[in-house]
């Protein structure tokens, strides 16, 4: 399955970077893309392993806020 979602709270190249190693950490993800222009992150991810409601806990225990899937 393939999400993006709407993220606030990245303003720089290490916040993006914080919210890519978050991601990567949980089992099941194919792919990680942060935009930070747009404020999205982008991931693949075997949905049977990782559901996407622990992906948006995991970008908010990281400091940042989930405002949209």
């Amino acid at each position: 399955m393939e999400k993006t979602i709407k993220v606030d709270g990245m303003t720089c190249g290490h916040c993006a970077e914080t919210v890519t190693k978050t991601i990567q950490n949980l089992g099941g993800i194919r792919q990680v893309n942060v935009d930070l222009e747009r404020k999205e992150v982008a991931v693949a991810f075997d949905e049977s392993l990782t559901p996407l409601d622990k992906i948006e806990a995991a970008i908010g225990s990281a400091g940042f806020e989930v405002v949209a899937s």
